[in-house]
Parts: structure tokens; C-alpha cells; sequence
């Protein structure tokens, strides 16, 4: 028999009268009532309300929040409209006969019953925070997932292989985190962004079906989706094709939904092709529970005499536009905001026009002709109280623009209440084919758009030499209400067509790309079977699981916006030995 504890603190009813009990746990809240003391004993189950006689137990009355007690006594039934039908445990309380102070504690910061506490504060007492009943569900939800998953994959076959945490530099992905060596001097590891390659080599090595539940690292700017350490789930697979993968994954997200959220999610996923996503949505990830779709209007404009949209046009550009319905009502702070978005992206400027009182109010408004207006009108259905945005440039620009600002227009109207989201709806998709190769203008060459690993389309590799940007990958993402879940590929399994993509196709110098994937093509030879796989974030998908807006809410001990740990004081400066030990010599911070 437990010392501490005959049942938790979520577990005693009314079936339990009569019985004498041991509890143990943290005072929750006391409510001193003079001839009696009432505390709510809380643990990790939930709570349960324990009434102390102060005469047979005199320190009842010292107790304070998140003291941590060890209670005998009886379980009663609680007195008529005493009842609390909100808690489990609400129909009884238990008359403690004996009381063990187990640990005192001092005041806590703030209460943790609080919402909006500075997320800083949180994370400094993060041990605090942790104990919030919202915590600790999402940190159970977040270990029944990890066991469907292991339990799926364990089910499907696969083995599960930990990957080295200590790797080799591939500056061409993010930003990474070295590790100095010490026995090779000047020599670094770097922590791995994915086990990519690791994974790779292991079908190879005929593994055939590989999982991890893998923790990744980028040392990248901070978002509420991003943490510099984080968790995927990680597949690969060998002799297959992209349809296995897309089966495989459905039926993991259907467990998943089913075994922790109790919901039969609809398979197969609906297939987007990514230029279609990106004409409709402006986004490789779309959330389609809501409207404002783009529109083309690029033949409309070729001729107008608003010259932005005809020079757009002649320079081999498009022009789209979107309807924010019900959105006139619209500021000029707002206009400026997204007008200064729309910049950010990439744009010259913001072209829109508001339908108010009748009439339509723009400074482009006065170019228009009438077969542009109708054109507009049909293709947009616009109303009285619509806003109308616009962006002219290269096709992939402008949608990325329109892109950014549908999803700031949307989170405006929610504020209004003149849109709302359904919370119950889960719109899986998967967003497949897109471009294997992408222009970088900043280096003028061609660059890989997710990595140089993915394997063309088939029957797309004869324009690999000839018209490289005309090349489909076979890649694929999964997308949940506008949340990329994670993303794969089928990969390049000949030797010959992997270093050609390095060499003749991403132009990396022979030497370089020898260094550093030298080995990779070398495993290639050696009869490697067609394979491929996918990683799901899955940070990512518990909070959407637990309904968390960011993904530290699921995460123990996660960084801050600055990647501090604030309850550690990590990073922090090391003794001159240790950089001496390590070959490493600091510079000066700058000024």
C-alpha cells in the first residue's frame, strides 16, 4: 500500500462514504469559515475538499497555498446545497482526522489560478506554472499522443532508431547550433535540424520502416510555432510511393483524432497542387474555413488605363484581387497597417478600393472603366460594405502578398465579429507537387525548395538540364486549418541523379558537394531502394490538440521569445578554462 496516498484527488465519490482514506497533495485554496477550515487539496488528478476541525488539529489554520499535506480521514457526503456539480469530487468532502505538513511553501509570484500572467513570470517558475490543471492536461495529452503514435508505427511495423545528436554542419538549411570538439580542435558538431540523412541511410541499410519521436534544433528567430529545440515525428519508409504515405499518415491522424479527442476525422485527405493553393489561398498552407479567395483579373487589366496593373501585366506579371467582405467599415490606421504588411511582403504598395453608401471609394477608382468594374463585380460578388485589395507583380508575388493579408484581414474581422472560425472543424489537405527548384534572387542560382534530396516527378527529369524551374518535386505537406502539420518527400534513390541535382542543378561546386553529401551519394551506390518519408511537428500538432494558441503551452520546459530559459539562466557565460579547454576564443559584445 502506498504511504502517501490511498486514492487521488479527482478519484473519491459518493460510492466512497464512509471509507477511511490518505490523500496527499497541495493546498490549492483554504477558506478559513472560524469553526471550521476548508482547503482544496489538489494533485495531479484534480481536487478534492478536505474540512479540518481547528480544535483537533490546530495547524489547520497556519496552512497556505501550496503547502504540500498528507491528510487522513473519512469521506462524507457533502451538505445539502453544499454540492459543487462543476468537480468531480463534488458530491463528498473528506473530514480530516489526522494531519502531516510534508513541505512548506512561500508565497507563490501569482496565483495559479490566474490567466494573463506575464508569460516571462511563467516560465521563471516554470515548475509553478507546470501544476495549473491546463498545464499538466496538456502535458498528458501530449504523452497519449506519443503513445498512439509509438503504438501505430509499432502496429505498421516500424522500428524505432534514435539518430545521432551530434552531427556534421549543412550551412545551406537554417541556422544551426555548433558544438566545439575538444579532442579535434576546431573542429565542430552541429545539433541536428532533422536526422534527414541519418534517416536516408538507414533504408539503406535495409531497415525498410524507420520512426523517431526526434528532437531537432535551428537556432532561428522565434515565433509562437517555433522553439530553438523541438520534437517531430519521423518516418521513413522503403518501396514506396507517395500514395503509401499519404494512407500511412491518414490513418496515424485518424487515430490520433479518435484516441484522444474522441473524433472520426474523414480520410482520404483532399490533394491540393501547390500552384492552386497558391492561386486560390496566396498560401502553401491554406486555411480554407473562411472565404476572401484571390481572383484573377490579369487579362481585365492588360489594357487599363490604371497604368501600375497594365505595367504589371506587360512585364509578364498578374493582377488578383480579393473581396473582404463586410470589411468598409475598415479605418485609414487600418488601411495604413496593411498597407505597411503588404510592403513587407514584397509589394510596392496596396491598391483598394470600399463600397460604401453606393458608391465605390479609391484613389484608383477614376482609371476604371465599366467592363473592368463588371468584371470586378461578377467575379468578386461585391456588395454594399465590401473591401476590395489588389496586388500586381510576378505571379508568385502577388499571391504571397494577398496571401499574408487575407490571414491579417481575417484575424481583424474576427475581432469585429463579423467572421467566426469553427472551432470543431478540422480541414486536413494535402498540398502536393510543388516546384523542385526555386530562384533565389538574392544569390541569382537556383536553390532547392525544401531540400536537394527530393526526388523529381518522373516524368519531369528530362527537364532537369533544359528547363529546371518547370521541375515538379515529389513532395507533399500536410496542412490542418492553415497550419502546415509537417511535410515529406519521396527521394532521390540513384546516385547519378542525386549528385546531378547538387552539381548541374543547384550549381554547388563538385568539391563542396563531395564534402559534405560525399557520403550520402556513396551509400546511394551501393543499392539503395526507392524510399521515402515525411516529419510531423509534433509541438505543432498537440497544441492544436489542447486547443493552445503556442506551442510553448505544450512544451515542459520551453525557451522564451528570446530563446532564454529563464528558470535556469540558460545560456549563460562559461569559465576561461572551458573555452581553453575547447580551443575557443571569445570576441568583445559589441557596443
Amino acid at each position: 500500500m502506498n504511504t502517501y496516498r490511498s486514492h487521488h484527488c479527482a478519484e473519491l465519490r459518493k460510492t466512497h462514504v464512509g471509507q477511511k482514506v490518505t490523500l496527499s497533495g497541495w493546498v490549492s485554496s483554504r477558506r478559513d469559515h472560524g469553526g471550521l477550515v476548508f482547503v482544496d487539496l489538489r494533485d495531479r488528478e484534480g481536487l478534492t475538499q478536505i474540512v479540518f476541525d481547528p480544535q483537533a488539529i490546530p495547524h489547520s489554520h497556519d496552512l497556505r497555498s501550496e503547502d504540500v499535506l498528507k491528510i487522513e480521514g473519512a469521506v462524507v457526503a457533502r451538505p445539502e446545497g453544499t454540492v459543487n456539480s462543476k468537480l468531480p469530487t463534488g458530491e463528498i468532502e473528506v473530514q480530516a482526522a489526522k494531519l502531516e505538513i510534508l513541505n512548506r511553501s512561500e508565497t507563490p509570484p501569482y496565483p495559479l489560478d490566474q490567466e494573463g500572467v506575464n508569460e516571462d513570470l511563467r516560465l521563471q517558475f516554470r515548475y509553478l506554472d507546470i501544476r495549473r490543471p491546463r498545464m499538466l492536461n496538456n502535458l498528458r495529452t501530449r504523452h497519449r499522443a506519443t503513445k498512439v503514435v509509438r503504438d501505430y508505427c509499432d502496429e505498421q511495423g516500424f522500428f524505432e532508431i534514435e539518430t545521432p545528436m551530434l552531427f556534421k554542419s549543412t550551412p545551406e538549411g537554417a541556422r544551426e547550433y555548433l558544438v566545439p570538439s575538444r579532442v579535434n580542435p576546431g573542429m565542430f558538431f552541429a545539433l541536428p535540424q532533422s536526422p534527414q540523412q541519418f534517416k536516408q541511410i538507414l533504408m539503406v541499410a535495409g531497415v525498410e520502416k524507420y520512426f523517431q519521436m526526434a528532437r531537432c534544433f535551428r537556432d532561428e528567430d522565434l515565433r509562437a510555432d517555433r522553439q530553438p529545440e523541438f520534437t517531430q515525428i519521423d518516418l521513413e519508409m522503403s518501396f514506396i510511393g507517395r500514395e503509401d504515405i499519404y494512407r500511412l499518415i491518414e490513418g496515424l491522424l485518424k487515430r490520433i483524432w479518435k484516441e484522444i479527442l474522441g473524433l472520426d476525422i474523414n480520410t482520404p485527405f483532399e490533394r491540393m497542387p501547390f500552384r492552386q493553393a497558391m492561386d486560390r489561398f496566396g498560401s502553401d498552407k491554406p486555411d480554407r474555413r473562411f472565404g476572401m479567395q484571390l481572383e484573377d483579373f490579369t487579362e481585365t487589366f492588360r489594357n487599363s488605363k490604371f497604368n501600375v496593373f497594365a505595367k504589371a501585366v506587360a512585364g509578364g506579371g498578374v493582377v488578383k484581387a480579393m473581396n473582404a467582405k463586410g470589411f468598409a467599415c475598415v479605418t485609414q490606421g487600418q488601411i495604413d497597417y496593411l498597407t505597411e504588411q503588404a510592403k513587407a511582403a514584397g509589394a510596392k504598395g496596396l491598391a483598394w478600393i470600399k463600397v460604401e453608401g453606393g458608391a465605390w471609394k479609391s484613389p484608383i477608382v477614376k482609371f476604371f472603366g465599366d467592363a473592368e468594374k463588371q468584371a470586378l463585380t461578377e467575379k468578386l460578388k461585391i456588395e454594399e460594405g465590401d473591401l476590395i485589395l489588389f496586388a500586381a507583380d510576378q505571379w508568385l508575388a502577388a499571391c504571397d502578398v494577398l496571401g499574408k493579408l487575407r490571414l491579417i484581414v481575417a484575424r481583424q474581422l474576427q475581432e469585429l465579429g463579423k467572421l467566426t472560425l469553427p472551432g470543431d472543424v478540422y480541414d486536413f489537405l494535402w498540398v502536393v507537387d510543388f516546384p523542385l527548384i526555386t530562384f533565389d534572387q538574392e544569390t541569382q542560382r537556383f536553390i532547392a525548395t525544401h531540400h536537394p534530396f527530393t526526388s523529381p516527378v518522373t516524368e519531369d527529369i528530362p527537364l532537369l538540364k533544359t528547363e529546371p524551374s518547370k521541375v515538379r518535386g515529389q513532395h507533399y505537406d500536410i496542412v490542418l486549418n492553415g497550419v502546415e502539420l509537417g511535410g515529406g518527400s519521396i527521394r532521390i534513390h540513384q546516385p547519378e541523379v542525386q549528385r546531378m541535382v547538387f552539381e548541374e542543378v543547384l550549381q554547388i561546386p563538385k568539391d563542396i558537394s563531395a564534402s559534405r553529401f560525399g557520403y550520402l551519394v556513396k551509400a546511394l551506390s551501393y543499392g539503395a531502394p526507392p524510399h521515402g518519408g515525411i516529419a510531423l511537428g509534433f509541438d505543432r500538432l498537440t497544441a492544436i490538440l489542447c486547443g493552445a494558441d503556442n506551442i510553448r503551452e505544450v512544451i515542459a520546459f520551453p525557451k522564451n521569445a528570446r530563446a532564454q530559459d529563464l528558470m535556469t539562466g540558460a545560456p549563460a557565460e562559461v569559465e576561461p578554462r572551458q573555452l581553453r579547454d575547447l580551443h575557443i576564443q571569445t570576441m568583445p559584445k559589441p557596443a
